[in-house]
């Protein structure tokens, strides 16, 4: 194939992935917003358990159908991507609930600067001036209109902290993981899946309980409860997988960055569903300028020396060629 058509082949597929994951990480933030707001289902640490019970067993019949080969992960990479997603999910719970809304927003602003030093530091990546004037951009544009009313107290600064780590570390190790062990999407979400399933819906009820002060067992279960929680949970195995695949053909940066469109979307949303109260000039100049950053950083990143890793190549450990739902990824020349 033509380079010229091998390149219009890859920005159709990498546009494909960022669709798929900007409509699921949509539709499942609506979907639990009716779900906790209009039946009182507040357990969301149980119920992202659920999420990865259900991709559990998404990627079991597709490897009984053969769609995933057999892949290795060691059980210490596993063990650490597991403890850094579990204190991510938990860290964010506990922060909206000891934080104001804008301190929240704020500290999931801090996580693009984060992943940013990460990315440096271990992956000895290096950003061009306009790559990174694009990115200050964008934190100024989704600030301008998400952050409103901030206060922070010593325990909701540590709970945030904690996120903000557990986040950008979980997010950069899923890129980390599929490189090194030339895992696909659908391999790395089997060996994840299962583990973080297990400990979310054993540690769940104890922290949602902490939480709300409802146990989970005595929810007023009803049809129309029940078909929001299948439909969150079907929805859920979209999100991760899409999630995977974004952050393994791009980077956690890139993820977070462009990300923030899902932000962008979700404020639209709300003002076309629940009335225009909320809608103003500063939110919508917010807007503007995010959206004005979004499309400078996919320019400057893509340009030769925008964003590009100094002379360092990761150990891979390659597994046997993949087939069937396993992806060309071509990580090791992308950043």
């Amino acid at each position: 194939m033509a380079p010229a058509g091998k390149a219009n082949e890859r920005a159709a597929a990498d546009a494909a992935a960022w669709m798929f994951n900007v409509v699921t990480s949509v539709g499942i933030i609506i979907v639990n917003k009716a779900l906790m707001a209009t039946y009182g289902f507040s357990f969301a640490t149980t119920l992202t358990g659920l999420h990865f019970a259900t991709t559990t067993l998404m990627t079991v019949v597709l490897r009984c159908l053969g769609y995933i080969q057999t892949s290795h992960l060691p059980f210490p990479e596993l063990l650490k991507f597991v403890i850094f997603a579990n204190f991510s999910i938990v860290g964010m719970n506990v922060s909206l609930m000891w934080n104001s809304v804008g301190f929240y927003q704020i500290a999931k602003l801090i996580m693009i600067p984060v992943s940013c030093l990460l990315e440096i530091v271990l992956d000895k990546i290096r950003y061009s001036r306009d790559t990174k004037l694009s990115i200050a951009v964008v934190l100024l544009g989704v600030g301008v209109c998400t952050v409103t009313d901030v206060s922070v107290n010593a325990r909701g600064f540590i709970a945030a902290s904690i996120a903000v780590w557990s986040t950008s570390m979980q997010q950069y190790y899923v890129h980390f993981l599929q490189r090194k062990y030339s895992l696909s999407s659908f391999n790395l979400l089997g060996h994840t899946a299962p583990a973080q399933a297990a400990s979310l819906l054993l540690l769940g009820p104890f922290l949602d309980y902490w939480l709300t002060n409802k146990r989970v067992d005595s929810y007023n279960y009803n049809i129309e409860s029940m078909m929001f929680i299948i439909l969150s949970c079907t929805i859920a195995v979209g999100t991760n997988l899409s999630q995977f695949i974004c952050i393994g053909r791009f980077t956690a940066v890139s993820f977070q960055v462009l990300g923030h469109m899902k932000t962008i979307l979700v404020l639209i949303l709300g003002f076309f569903f629940f009335g225009k109260e909320g809608l103003n000039l500063h939110v919508v100049l917010g807007m503007v300028i995010a959206v004005v950053g979004m499309i400078w950083y996919g320019n400057a990143s893509s340009k030769p020396g925008g964003k590009e890793r100094r002379s360092h190549s990761l150990p891979t450990t390659r597994q046997p060629k993949q087939s069937g739902l396993s992806e060309s990824t071509e990580l090791d020349g992308k950043v």
